[in-house]
């Protein structure tokens, strides 16, 4: 029951931290940086308490990565929108929605087969690094003279990109695979 409720609430503190967005000043930026920690601290403390108190669910496997693209999407949407990721960085930020996009599709195409894509632990570090890029790049606009501050977020964005891909090409592989055993048994 916990570990689903701290799923639930990653999707509860996305409006709020949208909000932030339309509030100007250090004051949206930190609540938007620090709820925006909170929920990914609730992403490690969902599948721990889960594995722990033996309460994993099919609809908490089903919910936690959905709250995970959610989150990670939408702020960094926002941050596109605002401009704190521009120009070329902009890819980034879409070649990490385009995974998520095409992932998620396979997942239910599979799941019509009844077969299930396992979440590695490889696909849990790119989260994580996703995660604490988007930390960087939303509490980068409190600290302007840190110039350093969006450059970690900018670049950790790029290394989140090169597991974003190297995970969705495993995803991919392990999809076409199960889709060509499939069809020579029919």
């Amino acid at each position: 029951m916990l570990p689903n409720l701290l799923t639930l609430s990653r999707i509860f503190a996305i409006p709020f931290i949208v909000g932030c967005f339309y509030i100007s000043g250090f004051w949206a930026h930190l609540a938007a940086t620090v709820l925006f920690i909170v929920a990914c601290i609730t992403d490690f403390f969902d599948g721990y308490f889960a594995r722990q108190w033996k309460q994993v669910s099919a609809f908490g496997r089903f919910l936690d990565p959905v709250a995970d693209k959610l989150l990670v999407s939408t702020i960094l949407l926002m941050l596109s929108g605002v401009g704190i990721i521009s120009g070329i960085h902009l890819l980034a930020a879409a070649i990490i929605l385009a995974r998520e996009i095409i992932v998620s599709g396979l997942r239910e195409f599979l799941s019509q087969m009844q077969l299930i894509i396992p979440v590695t632990k490889y696909a849990k570090w790119k989260t994580g690094m996703q995660m604490f890029s988007i930390s960087c790049l939303l509490c980068s606009p409190m600290f302007p003279d840190i110039i350093a501050l969006k450059n970690i977020g900018i670049i950790s964005l790029w290394l989140a990109v090169i597991m974003t891909v190297f995970t969705g090409a495993r995803y991919l592989r392990f999809g076409a695979v199960r889709i060509s055993n499939d069809s020579e048994h029919h």
